[in-house]
């Protein structure tokens, strides 16, 4: 079975790579084909290790043209778009396991009793938080295609379709791949923050409005037929959040006013959702029987439902249009929009109600439900904006303040006087801020930012989250920006703990701020943390951030419970290994026990949210795995480490951080290698996400984010930040005589064997060959041993894994994923030849010199190898 499935999708990829071929053809005439199907086809043997094969390639390339070698790219770019479309059709409709069987299984194999699934199932609290960090490299107008072409290729697998309706898609397949080649798959600028919101909102459009009501009602149903527990209407176990127009961390382009039209945009669009299930629901609930309190709010209209649905949808296109106006700066009344959920809720829960008690359940639980439960979980806001902001930013608005009032510089002051000084200023009645102080503009715009969210309410904004937070000061002054700024309600103010050191003090800083009686009043027993992976693992390499990151966890954990206080963690993930990705069900069953009790908070980042979410089969079915995960870990919790795991695990944190900083921090020949040998600085001319590539424009590697860090080591197929320095540590403890010890992690910790099993993955996506090839023709001869130096640990760190893993072959134990990348293997090795050639080309012009087609042809294989490897950042 699973071969005749393979077979389908590998026939799927030959078709639609065949159908690529007949568009180019029609374009550029037979001799193009011809030459793009001889590379793929030494792509492939040159993957297979046919030297003679790769030399024609390398040979063809510096002998075309520039426009010609786009040509190349952009073709392998689009074959990888095909591969990865057919991949995830071919997953949404093959995927045999369901998350909810295997959570009942393993429930019934624990005789796990209805009273322990209910106390687990209060527990169940999904906030999935959508970003826009610059990994999506694919265009919104391309992303609509390839959305189109999967709905096309679910169809025609269809077995009994008929040959009519065959070829009809089969010409829409065709045509949709044509609209694909000729258009621009390289955004000429970069997306503004409110066009990455509006993309969010697209997603919630086309894929998650649909996917939530389904997702409840079948994880429902489910629930009432195992445990005879139903889901309350009232009650949706996942909600959204967002940092699309919020996230102004080292983002100059998110500003006050970009936030406040964000929120805007995301009203407008809630409301024109709604306006279209009401609109349904006026057309079909065309009864005339309904209960004693319906009637008392319609009189004698023969149509009640009609009637008290008729002027909510007249509010919800007023709403629309009255955001419009407003957007365009004509002044409007807000006094008719619809402007919290209630006024959506108490209209729908009266008809809810009286179908109910009419005897009509059938309709009250169809299309009306759909769209109560949507309402709990978007709300007229659609999402929830969260605001991030560096602890700096907050820290120079009161430098400024403290020297203008001539109380000496703030920034200078202990950490005990800043904390007197904010203390004092919460509980004073009196302004702080003097009408007539004018700040610098970068503090203007902080004290700006904290009067739009007084300015729009609670309801659509999410939590105030602190970047390179360290000292309790740096949350109490954003809990006095935010008293000075007007907002009235308690709104959660999160510190980020990210590096290595932050993470450590995390508990620390949190056992502080838990002590202040005006600061445990605020939070009304609710605290939420967010934990960083990306830049831990920047700054540690990948081992010692992974328990920093459980360490923090289980230490704020358990300061939580001995303070009473319910503990919210917010997981900082991004898509690959390397910035804390893991499978879902891997993360949270690897989390320390008692993590989950207060929720889970995640991000959602770049291109991962659209192979999540983005279509509706998809969605659903990543919402059940986060549920079914959830409630795993809540029932039956992984074991808290056995003191021997936790020294080991403390030694081989050591070691691998040391083995990283050795070569990251500290040998003076990793920067100057890792600027030739990888895209890092054309990267940068990538017009992909709205934030710099830096956080500091002028700063060294040390202010490279973590995202282009990952981006630049995936281009080049070291994928190096995973995996430095991790396998080296667990060497060092197998030769210290831990090998039992390490083997009874391996099989009983989830943590330890999540984090090794996934180093599986890594190691199928990493390639030294190609790394070898991008050394040897765009390093210098004096610095190649540097590289030769990496890919030996590459290799022994593979050795090792494949003998603790017990296994022959990398992705040995998934099958489907080896199938995958070996798919997509025969297009990437051409296409990372043509980068090696691009950069010399580009590396050989003058500093002023300038050539369009080189750069485009550049971007093309960039994002034509993100797309292949299925992740960028």
């Amino acid at each position: 079975m699973t071969q005749a499935l393979d077979s389908q999708l590998v026939g799927t990829v030959r078709n639609l790579g065949a159908v690529l071929g007949d568009t180019i053809r029609d374009q550029l005439g037979e001799q193009w084909l011809e030459r793009i199907e001889a590379v793929r086809k030494d792509g492939r043997k040159a993957h297979q290790g046919d030297e003679e094969s790769a030399k024609r390639v390398k040979q063809l390339f510096t002998e075309l043209k520039n426009d010609e070698l786009l040509t190349v790219g952009r073709a392998f770019s689009q074959f990888l778009n095909l591969a990865n479309i057919a991949e995830q059709e071919f997953n949404s409709n093959n995927d045999q396991v369901d998350p909810m069987d295997t959570l009942f299984s393993h429930l019934d194999q624990a005789d796990i009793k209805a009273d322990t699934f209910e106390k687990a199932l209060q527990h169940l609290n999904i906030e999935l938080v959508l970003t826009a960090h610059p990994t999506e490299v694919t265009r919104r107008t391309l992303i609509h295609k390839h959305s189109e072409l999967a709905k096309c290729l679910s169809k025609v697998h269809v077995s009994d379709i008929n040959e009519v309706e065959r070829d009809k898609i089969e010409t829409r397949i065709a045509e949709l791949i044509s609209q694909a080649w000729h258009t621009e798959e390289i955004r000429t600028i970069r997306p503004t923050p409110v066009d990455e919101a509006r993309w969010g909102f697209s997603v919630i459009e086309n894929s998650l409005w649909e996917a939530v009501p389904d997702f409840i009602r079948e994880l429902d149903k489910r629930f009432v037929d195992k445990f005879g527990l139903s889901i309350p209407l009232d009650v949706s176990p996942v909600k959204f959040g967002s940092w699309m127009g919020g996230d102004r961390d080292g983002n100059p382009f998110v500003t006050s006013k970009v936030t406040e039209q964000v929120l805007l945009l995301a009203r407008k669009r809630a409301a024109k959702l709604f306006a279209k299930d009401i609109d349904i629901l006026q057309t079909e609930l065309s009864m005339s029987d309904c209960d004693d309190d319906l009637r008392a709010k319609v009189g004698d209209e023969l149509e009640p439902y009609r009637a008290i649905l008729r002027p909510l949808l007249e509010k919800l296109v007023k709403t629309q249009t009255g955001i419009v106006e407003k957007l365009k700066g004509i002044p409007v009344d807000m006094t008719d929009w619809v402007d919290n959920k209630e006024q959506l809720l108490v209209p729908l829960m009266t008809c809810y109600h009286s179908l109910q008690a009419c005897g009509m359940s059938v309709i009250a639980q169809g299309h009306l439900q759909n769209t109560i439960r949507r309402i709990h979980c978007f709300g007229v806001h659609l999402l929830k904006l969260d605001v991030r902001q560096d602890s700096e930013r907050h820290a120079d608005v009161f430098s400024e303040l403290t020297r203008y009032l001539g109380l000496g510089d703030y920034g200078q002051w202990s950490e005990d006087d800043k904390q007197a000084f904010l203390l004092k200023e919460l509980g004073s009645k009196r302004p702080l801020f003097p009408p007539a102080w004018q700040p610098s503009e970068d503090v203007q715009e902080v004290l700006d930012t904290c009067k739009v969210i007084a300015q729009n309410g609670k309801d659509g904004f999410g939590i105030y989250i602190i970047s390179m937070a360290s000292l309790p000061s740096d949350v109490l002054s954003v809990n006095l920006l935010l008293k000075e700024l007007g907002v009235t309600w308690p709104m959660p103010v999160a510190p980020l703990f990210e590096t290595l050191d932050d993470l450590n003090a995390a508990a620390s800083v949190t056992k502080k701020l838990f002590s202040i009686d005006w600061y445990r009043g605020y939070i009304q027993a609710h605290q939420y943390v967010m934990i960083g992976y990306s830049d831990s693992a920047k700054d540690a390499g990948a081992m010692a951030a992974g328990w920093a990151q459980y360490e923090s966890q289980e230490a704020l954990v358990a300061l939580a419970e001995e303070n009473d206080i319910e503990l919210t963690l917010f997981h900082g993930r991004g898509g690959t290994i390397g910035r804390g990705g893991l499978p879902a069900h891997a993360a949270i069953l690897s989390q320390p026990p008692g993590s989950l009790t207060g929720g889970f908070r995640v991000t959602e980042q770049g291109e991962t949210i659209r192979y999540k979410f983005g279509m509706p089969i998809l969605a659903q079915r990543s919402l059940a795995l986060y549920a079914s995960a959830i409630l795993e870990a809540l029932i039956l919790p992984p074991p808290a480490p056995k003191q021997a795991w936790r020294e080991a695990m403390i030694k081989m944190a050591a070691d691998g951080r040391d083995n990283y900083r050795q070569i990251v921090r500290h040998d003076e020949n990793f920067v100057p290698y890792f600027r030739v040998a990888t895209p890092e600085q054309e990267l940068g001319k990538l017009p992909l996400g709205s934030r710099p590539a830096k956080r500091k424009p002028t700063g060294g590697i040390e202010s490279l984010r973590a995202i282009p860090w990952i981006f630049a080591w995936a281009q080049t197929r070291m994928v190096l930040p995973s995996w430095l320095g991790v396998m080296k540590s667990v060497q060092s403890s197998l030769d210290a005589g831990k090998e039992d010890t390490i083997q009874d992690m391996l099989a009983n910790w989830p943590f330890f064997y999540s984090r090794l099993s996934m180093l599986d993955m890594v190691f199928a996506k990493a390639d030294p060959k190609i790394s070898q090839e991008y050394d040897k023709s765009l390093v210098p001869k004096e610095l190649r041993h540097f590289g030769d130096a990496l890919r030996t640990e590459l290799q022994q760190s593979i050795d090792l894994l494949l003998k603790l893993l017990d296994q022959k072959t990398v992705m040995e134990s998934d099958p489907k994923g080896s199938v995958s990348m070996n798919i997509r293997a025969s297009y990437l090795q051409p296409l990372h030849y043509l980068q090696i050639e691009l950069l010399k080309r580009i590396r050989q012009l003058d500093d002023k010199e300038h050539d369009a087609t080189l750069e485009r042809a550049m971007m093309v294989t960039i994002a034509g190898i993100a797309v292949g490897m299925r992740n960028t950042g």
